[in-house]
C-alpha cells in the first residue's frame, strides 16, 4: 500500500466499509501495529494503548468541562499528549497551563527526570545549561521536582487534561519567570 493511494482516498465519499482500498490499507496497518507492540517495552506498550483509549473516550470533545472540571492559567496538569514524534514530548504528562482561550490551553509539558534537572540552565547553578529546560523546584501539590520543557509548549484541547494536581499563582514571580523564560525559548535563534 502506497501512502498516495490513501491521500487520493481523502477525496471519496461513503463510508471507510465500502473502500478496498482503506480495508487492506487497514488490515496492513492492524498487522503492523501488532507487531509493534511486541517488540516494546511494557511501560512504552501501555503509555501508547493508554493514549489510544483517551482519544477513544475524549477526541469528540470540547473541552474538559464534560469531565466537570474547569482549567485556569497557572494549573498543573496531568495531561495525555498523545503519541510524539522523537523530541517531543508525548504521551502521559505533567503540564503547566500558561493561558486559556477558547478551550484550548497553552501547557508547557514538565517532568521530574533527574537527567533534566541536571541539565536544565539555572542562573545560580547551573549557567551553562540547557536553555529550553526551566528548573521549578518542588511545587506544592506534587512529590518531586518538577522541569519544564520550554521548547515544546503548544495549544492542546483541553478533553486532553485527565486531572489538575496544582496550581501556581499567575502573579507570583515563578509564573511571570516562566512566560519570560517561554517567549525567550519562542524568539531565540538556534
Amino acid at each position: 500500500m502506497e501512502i498516495e493511494d490513501l491521500y487520493l482516498q481523502k477525496q471519496q465519499e461513503g463510508l471507510a466499509s465500502e473502500s478496498p482500498i482503506l480495508m487492506d490499507a487497514l488490515e496492513d496497518y492492524l498487522e503492523a501495529l501488532r507487531s509493534e507492540y511486541e517488540n516494546m517495552t511494557v511501560k512504552r506498550a501501555a503509555d501508547t494503548l493508554l493514549s489510544d483509549l483517551n482519544y477513544q473516550n475524549r477526541s469528540q470533545l470540547k473541552s474538559c468541562r464534560g469531565f466537570g472540571f474547569i482549567v485556569r492559567p497557572g494549573d498543573i496538569c496531568y495531561i495525555d499528549f498523545g503519541k510524539a514524534y522523537k523530541q517531543e514530548a508525548g504521551y502521559q504528562h505533567f503540564g503547566l497551563v500558561l493561558n486559556v482561550f477558547d478551550a484550548k490551553a497553552l501547557v508547557i509539558p514538565m517532568t521530574s527526570s533527574f537527567n533534566a534537572f541536571r541539565k536544565a540552565y539555572d542562573p545560580l547553578y547551573n549557567p551553562e545549561g540547557v536553555r529550553h529546560l526551566m528548573r521549578l523546584g518542588k511545587i506544592e501539590g506534587l512529590y518531586r521536582y518538577s522541569i519544564l520543557f520550554l521548547n515544546d509548549g503548544k495549544f492542546i484541547n483541553t478533553a486532553r487534561i485527565i486531572d489538575i494536581k496544582a496550581h501556581l499563582d499567575t502573579q507570583s514571580r515563578l509564573f511571570q519567570q516562566i512566560r519570560e523564560r517561554f517567549i525567550a525559548c519562542i524568539q531565540e535563534e538556534n
